[in-house]
């Protein structure tokens, strides 16, 4: 007899204002050097590579360590990209080697005024087999993407200090 394979189906959306352009924060989002500044694991976790081809089609790895417990590789591949307005893209994440979750993100950039930007972060997760119950999963994304957004105001703010 098979065992049934389960997916657990969530999504959230985070909002941020930036004091910064729209270009400035999507800008943050486009270079591997600017996303070392604030895309990055917990201070336990240790980076092993880090690979950025933004153009649609373009993918971007972020390949770490947390001690000699669990081994993350977070694969996406961009799908669209507006300049300044809005990135859609996919991503997979590995768990120790297993196919833990795909999910669909869309990224909207919206120009409030000068220096003041809106951002809007919509990720559609699927967690695959049992990985984890849907609502502890999508907690747990969803913490983790408020402390990388959390850190993107910060590397924002350093730039526009001169930092």
């Amino acid at each position: 007899m098979k065992t049934l394979k389960t997916i657990a189906h969530e999504n959230f959306s985070i909002e941020r204002i930036y004091n910064a352009t729209a270009k400035a924060v999507y800008s943050a989002w486009a270079s591997s050097e600017a996303k070392s500044h604030w895309f990055f694991g917990p201070k336990e976790w240790k980076l092993i590579r880090r690979e950025l081809d933004f153009r649609v089609g373009g993918i971007e790895i972020l390949h770490g360590k947390f001690g000699d417990t669990m081994e993350t590789l977070y694969t996406a591949r961009f799908h669209e990209l507006l300049e300044d307005t809005r990135l859609v893209f996919v991503y997979d994440m590995h768990l120790n080697g297993v196919l833990y979750s795909v999910s669909l993100i869309s990224v909207q950039i919206e120009n409030l005024g000068p220096k003041r930007t809106k951002l809007v972060f919509t990720e559609h997760v699927a967690f695959l087999d049992g990985s984890t119950d849907g609502a502890a999963g999508v907690a747990s994304r969803e913490a983790g993407t408020a402390v990388h957004l959390d850190k993107l105001t910060e590397y924002l703010s350093e730039l526009e200090s001169g930092e």
